[in-house]
This record gives C-alpha cells, structure tokens and sequence, in this order.
C-alpha cells in the first residue's frame, strides 16, 4: 500500500483496518496482530489526538506497572477522512502500476 499524504503506510493499515469494523471498539493488540504491525507502530493516540479515533479505557483496574489497556474506534471524521486516504492511496497505486513498463507481462527490472 502507498502513502497518502498525512498518513504513512502503516497508519494506513491501521485505518484499514479500523474501517472494517468501524463502529466496533478493537483492542490495539488485535489491531497490531491484523495489520502485522508491532504495537508501538500503530500511533493510535496521534490519531486520537487528530479526532480520528475515539479511545476509551478497557480495564478500569489494572496491574501494577502496566499501563491500562484501551479500545479504539474510528470517529465519523476519522471513517470519512480514513475512506478518502484509502482510496487515494488506491488510485496512487492503480496509476503507479499503469505507468510501469512491462515485458512480456513481467516487470522491467525484477528477476523472477
């Protein structure tokens, strides 16, 4: 996947991700093992700071010296602002592939 400008690729997982379920809270574990990404990588705070993605807290009790753990879920800004990233992302790529030149049905430059 491509970056769109603002979002990096793999903050374009994580929408993709979100957008599947969009009104359903995830646990950032489960996020980072569908999108193969490490949990550190994800930076759903950013984009909860950005309004993108609501955060609540999952454990109101939680061990000592480990943070609490949240849920997140795309706001209505965020699923329309995720739809038009992933899309345009979509199109850089469609367009980006449409320019490569071939040979006989293989890309110019990779050995099989």
């Amino acid at each position: 996947m491509t970056s769109s400008p603002g979002f990096s690729a793999q903050t374009l997982s994580v929408l993709a991700a979100l957008c599947d379920e969009p009104s359903q809270w995830q646990h950032g574990y489960t996020l980072a093992k569908q999108t193969g990404l490490k949990s550190g990588t994800l930076h759903l705070i950013r984009l909860a700071d950005r309004g993108l993605v609501e955060a609540c807290n999952w454990q109101d009790e939680h061990e000592p010296g480990r943070p609490r753990r949240h849920l997140y879920r795309l706001t209505a800004a965020g699923l329309a602002s995720a739809t038009e990233a992933l899309a345009s992302a979509a199109r850089s790529a469609a367009t980006k592939a449409a320019r490569t030149p071939t040979v006989r049905g293989a890309v110019v430059g990779v050995v099989p």
